[in-house]
């Protein structure tokens, strides 16, 4: 277990300004109600851009979301973690193949697919079992695309929905990928120039790009 509470390199947990975004947000007097609170603070103060340079290893870095504020599903994942390891609660990354059935034009365009590889969340280890917690998708976020905000009470694995507020298909998980104690970056870029060969050589390019509902 020490290792999931011992800090990364990519779940930095002994960064500064990771622990100065966990001691302002860390409310509860368990451990359940500070992962709650420290989800919340992740999932909502943390807007969520897939329009990044995954050949920048920083996109994958705790600390680096924090001071971008912004990230996709493996840096908030990343960071999620790294709070709860910031707050003495072990905590560790899972990642899975899912098919986004409500990928907005543009990302699938720019992607060439709806399928996400290594979707990240993140695993935190509560009332002696490790629950999942997926912050991606900020509340005004799944407000403007009708996607039902993920909710987590620290005891039921918060998951993607499969289906959206007007009943149409949503998430479809395909393939796990495990967990890891810190984030895979090379196996993950490695991935990523596979299935988005267009995507990844885009570089700082695709930052110019705005995510908004299709």
């Amino acid at each position: 277990m020490r290792q999931y509470l011992e800090p990364g390199r990519y779940i930095d947990s002994a960064h500064p300004a990771v622990i100065r975004f966990t001691k302002k947000n860390l409310t509860g007097d368990s451990d359940r109600a500070r992962a709650m609170s420290l989800y919340y603070a992740v999932r909502d103060g943390i807007p969520y851009n897939p329009f990044l340079d995954f050949a920048d290893a920083r996109v994958f870095q705790a600390s680096a979301v924090l001071q971008a504020n912004q990230g996709f599903c493996v840096g908030k994942a990343a960071l999620l973690a790294a709070c709860a390891r910031a707050a003495d609660i072990p905590a560790r990354v899972g990642f899975a193949d899912v098919k986004n059935h409500l990928t907005s034009p543009r990302l699938a365009e720019t992607m060439g697919s709806d399928l996400f590889v290594y979707h990240g969340y993140t695993e935190l280890h509560l009332e002696d079992r490790w629950v999942k917690a997926t912050p991606a998708f900020n509340l005004s976020l799944c407000t403007r695309f009708r996607v039902r905000p993920l909710e987590f009470d620290g005891r039921e694995d918060s998951i993607f929905h499969p289906f959206d507020e007007d009943n149409r298909r949503h998430m479809e998980y395909l393939r796990d990928r495990g967990v890891h104690a810190d984030v895979p970056v090379e196996e993950i870029q490695r991935a990523f120039r596979e299935a988005y060969p267009t995507f990844y050589r885009l570089g700082a390019a695709a930052t110019k790009e705005t995510f908004t509902p299709g």
